[in-house]
């Protein structure tokens, strides 16, 4: 059986959202220890225990709220035998970038994802997507001239995707834009998708340009102000 420790980084891992819950103190001598964890999902104890049933229950019943407020905070148990002090520490549900394309850019935007916060889900194709992919989700497309590009956007749209990028200027990526509206998407949402693609970092390589769409994805997500490449680009 997995420890609450590798359960924790399994789970992060898949972006899965968590709680946390550690004893830090004990009153009189309740069945714990300091230190005791569970790991829960807001629904479900995942691993561990604070001790005994009751106490675990009680965790659980917060989790929902912790998880919902996005803050850590003590909770009190108590116990015929004594109570115990808990620190509830959420973990959120990390956002999905889904790269599509394994172009260069596309394998080094998967590769790093992760290390900014993001879940990263490298597709092909539209039938490449996981069936789990939602939440606060980011797309951007690597392969202006993929002729499958529209139908992956397509899939993609009812999902509600906080962002879609196109690598490409304009010139090389306009022709999908009028196919979509050609479908019937949306103004207002054809009007969100950006391309080009990444900051103006006067990016060249592969890995440079796949810095600058990063580094427009954590402004997008934080609020920051950001430059993105010109239309004209």
């Amino acid at each position: 059986m997995a420890s609450v420790e590798e359960e924790l980084a399994r789970r992060l891992a898949q972006g899965q959202e968590v709680v946390l819950a550690t004893v830090v103190k004990l009153d009189g001598e309740p069945p714990s220890q300091p230190g005791a964890k569970l790991l829960m999902s807001r629904d479900a104890a995942l691993a561990g225990t604070l001790g005994c049933s009751e106490f675990d229950s009680a965790a659980l019943a917060d989790s929902d709220a912790v998880a919902a407020g996005g803050s850590p905070g003590m909770r009190t148990y108590r116990h015929d035998l004594g109570s115990i002090e808990v620190y509830l520490e959420p973990y959120p549900a990390a956002p999905t970038l889904v790269v599509f394309a394994s172009t260069p850019v596309g394998r080094a935007l998967a590769r790093w994802a992760s290390e900014v916060g993001f879940r990263a889900v490298l597709a092909e194709t539209a039938a490449d997507l996981p069936s789990d992919v939602g939440g606060e989700l980011y797309v951007v497309h690597t392969n202006h001239d993929a002729p499958d590009l529209v139908d992956a956007l397509e899939a993609v749209l009812p999902r509600n995707p906080r962002f879609i990028g196109l690598v490409g200027s304009r010139r090389h990526t306009g022709h999908h834009l009028e196919a979509l509206r050609a479908k019937g998407v949306a103004e207002a949402v054809i009007g969100r998708i950006q391309s080009p693609v990444g900051l103006d970092l006067g990016a060249r390589t592969p890995e440079e340009i796949a810095l600058s769409i990063l580094a427009g994805l954590v402004a997008v997500r934080r609020g920051g102000q950001a430059g993105w490449k010109s239309s004209k680009s």
